[in-house]
């Protein structure tokens, strides 16, 4: 499994050096955009709309908009400075706390959590105190230049972190629209709604539940492989320069080429003098 993190973990007197992996991974079926008339894959480039100039990553530079087209330039040394002084690659658990606390909606992201070298007895000595206490921590992490919450519990027998948005990154319930604040329905319906619900209710087995999307897009993409409605996208022909080439070397000649001198015409004179002998 990929590490992409290693830091330590901190409780009171206690560190645990350890490596982060990401628990979940993104399943979604990725479908490139393809131009109709001759199924080449469209690019997507960055372009100024002022200077109508294509640019590369050294001529752009961040900017934080404080009213509308005006912006704070932000320097990437600037950036780089900040993120050294907060990233100390360590996780500070503050707080241990009941996991039934925290509502779902603040959980973001999960990471497994392995020991690494040194760390095998101070990892399972909080992994069962954990278990034990049947509590979480609540702990801080600089990850990817952005300071975050996080939990951190046991699962499976490993250690999970699970970082959590701050209370100003979640929105308030009370701003959604068109709510209804009384429950206009009757003892009956609630009855049966209830009855319902009990009829319904399992226990969670992740297993069955499986993207019937995601399965139907992949039948179908596998279903044209096999019929052979492949498409393929035309390539694009190197400029052949020779014509202009050709050209622009018969235009040099020809512009290096001495201007012709008018026909000189016979003197009058001469004429004359022949007449007269």
């Amino acid at each position: 499994m990929h590490t992409m993190w290693k830091g330590t973990i901190s409780f009171g007197l206690v560190n645990i050096p350890i490596k982060l992996h990401a628990a979940t991974e993104n399943k979604d079926i990725k479908l490139r955009s393809l131009h109709k008339k001759c199924h080449s894959p469209i690019r997507y480039e960055k372009v100024c709309p002022v200077c109508e100039e294509e640019l590369d990553a050294k001529e752009i530079v961040k900017g934080y908009e404080i009213a509308k087209g005006k912006f704070v330039v932000l320097e990437e040394e600037e950036l780089e400075e900040l993120r050294k002084q907060t990233e100390e690659k360590a996780v500070e658990i503050m707080d241990f706390l009941d996991m039934r606390e925290i509502d779902p909606v603040y959980f973001n992201r999960s990471y497994y959590m392995s020991p690494n070298e040194g760390g095998v007895k101070a990892y399972g000595l909080l992994r069962k105190a954990l278990t034990e206490s049947e509590k979480v921590g609540l702990a801080r992490i600089v990850m990817r230049s952005k300071e975050q919450l996080a939990v951190i519990r046991v699962y499976e027998n490993t250690l999970l972190m699970e970082t959590i948005h701050y209370p100003d990154e979640v929105r308030k319930a009370s701003d959604v629209p068109n709510v209804p604040q009384d429950d206009e329905v009757s003892k009956k319906e609630i009855e049966t709604a209830i009855l319902l619900i009990d009829q319904l209710t399992t226990s969670f087995e992740p297993e069955k539940y499986t993207d019937a999307y995601r399965s139907n897009l992949m039948a179908l993409i596998e279903s044209k492989r096999t019929g052979k409605k492949l498409v393929t996208a035309k390539v694009k022909e190197p400029e052949n320069n020779v014509t202009d080439l050709m050209a622009a070397l018969q235009a040099s000649i020809d512009r290096a080429k001495p201007a012709k001198k008018p026909a000189k015409k016979p003197k009058k004179a001469a004429k004359t003098k022949a007449k007269e002998a």
